[in-house]
C-alpha cells in the first residue's frame, strides 16, 4: 500500500436477517368419540352384560309376539280341552294346569303382565325419586330437609307390608300394584340423585352459569339434570328387577287382577289348585324360574351399565 492510496476498511456486508420459523400449525383436534357408539363398544366387552341383555331381548320378543301364536282359546278355561295337571309331554312341553291349559303358553303370556307392570312401576319410581332428589339437592334449606326427612321416613318403613297395605286399600288390579310399588320404592333413587346433585352443584361451571344470570330451574334442568342422567339410568335398570319381584309377590298374595295371567298369579293358582299336594312340580317351577331368569337379566344388564357409566362405584366395592 502506497502513502497516497486511501485507506479503505473492509466492511462485511450486513447479514440477511434469518427468516422467522414458520408458525406451527395447531394439532388437529381429535374427533370426539360418539357417546352412543362408545357405550355400545364398552358394553359388548362385558360378557355378563351381553348375557343379561340377551335374556331380556328373548323374553321381550316372546312377550310382544305372544298374541301371534297364542289365541284366546288357549287361555280360556272353558274352551281348553287338555288334561288336568298332566306332566310334560310332546303336546305340552311343560305340562298343564288344573284347568288343562298349557303351562308353557301361560308362562309366555304371563311375561306380558309381569314385564309391563315392572317397567311401568320403574318409570314412576325413577321419575318420582329423581324429582325429589333434584329439588332437595338443588334448593337445599328447609325444602331439602323436609324432602329428606320424608325420604328417610319411607326408607325406615318396611316396603313389602306398606305395598300390601296400599294395594289392599286401593283395590285389586294392575294399577293398584303399580302405584304401590312406585310409592314404596322411590326413596333410594331420591337419595342417590340428591347426592349426585350436590356433587354437580359444587363444580365451577354451575357457578359460571349462575354468574351469567341462569335461574334456579334453568340450572337444575339444563346443567344439573344432564350430569345426573347416567346415575338415573343405572338406577332404573336395577330398579326393574326389584319391581318385578314386588309384582310377583303382590300377585302371589292375591292382590293383582284376578282375571289376569302373570307369573305371580300362576304361583298363587298352583298353590290353591293343589299342585303342591299332588306333586305337580311342572306347575310350580316354570313361573318361578322365569322370574329368576328375568331378574338376573336385569341385574346383569344394570351392573354392566353401572360399570361403564360409573366405574368409580364399582372399583370402590
Amino acid at each position: 500500500m502506497t502513502d497516497h492510496e486511501p485507506l479503505t476498511l473492509a466492511v462485511a456486508p450486513p447479514q440477511a436477517e434469518a427468516d422467522p420459523a414458520p408458525p406451527v400449525a395447531p394439532a388437529a383436534p381429535k374427533p370426539r368419540r360418539n357417546g352412543l357408539a362408545g357405550f355400545v363398544r364398552s358394553f359388548v366387552r362385558i360378557r355378563s352384560g351381553v348375557a343379561g341383555l340377551t335374556i331380556l331381548v328373548v323374553f321381550g320378543l316372546l312377550a310382544i309376539c305372544a298374541p301371534l301364536f297364542i289365541s284366546d282359546n288357549d287361555l280360556d278355561v272353558i274352551k281348553v280341552d287338555g288334561p288336568s295337571l298332566h306332566s310334560p309331554t310332546g303336546g305340552y312341553p311343560l305340562g298343564t294346569d288344573q284347568e288343562g291349559r298349557s303351562i308353557l303358553l301361560l308362562v309366555i303370556w304371563g311375561a306380558r303382565s309381569s314385564l309391563s307392570i315392572g317397567l311401568m312401576a320403574t318409570v314412576l319410581t325413577v321419575v318420582l325419586g329423581s324429582a325429589i332428589g333434584l329439588v332437595a339437592g338443588h334448593y337445599g334449606g328447609w325444602i331439602g330437609k323436609a324432602l329428606m326427612h320424608l325420604t328417610d321416613w319411607f326408607i325406615a318403613l318396611p316396603s313389602l307390608p306398606l305395598a300390601i297395605s296400599l294395594s289392599a286399600v286401593i283395590g285389586q288390579g294392575t294399577a293398584s300394584i303399580t302405584i304401590a310399588i312406585a310409592v314404596t320404592s322411590w326413596s333410594s333413587t331420591a337419595r342417590l340423585v340428591r347426592a349426585q346433585t350436590l356433587a354437580v352443584e359444587a363444580k365451577p361451571f354451575i357457578e359460571r352459569a349462575r354468574a351469567l344470570g341462569a335461574g334456579g330451574p334453568q340450572v337444575m334442568l339444563r346443567h344439573v339434570l344432564p350430569n345426573v342422567t347416567p346415575l338415573i339410568l343405572v338406577s332404573s335398570t336395577l330398579t326393574v328387577a326389584s319391581a318385578i319381584l314386588s309384582e310377583a309377590t303382590l300377585t302371589f298374595l292375591g292382590l293383582g287382577d284376578p282375571t289376569g295371567i302373570s307369573w305371580g298369579a300362576m304361583l298363587n293358582s298352583a298353590l290353591s289348585g293343589g299342585a303342591v299336594t299332588s306333586g305337580a312340580w311342572w306347575y310350580l317351577y316354570p313361573p318361578g324360574i322365569a322370574i329368576l331368569i328375568v331378574v338376573l337379566g336385569f341385574t346383569l344388564t344394570g351392573r354392566a351399565v353401572e360399570t361403564i357409566l360409573n366405574p368409580r362405584s364399582v372399583k370402590t366395592r
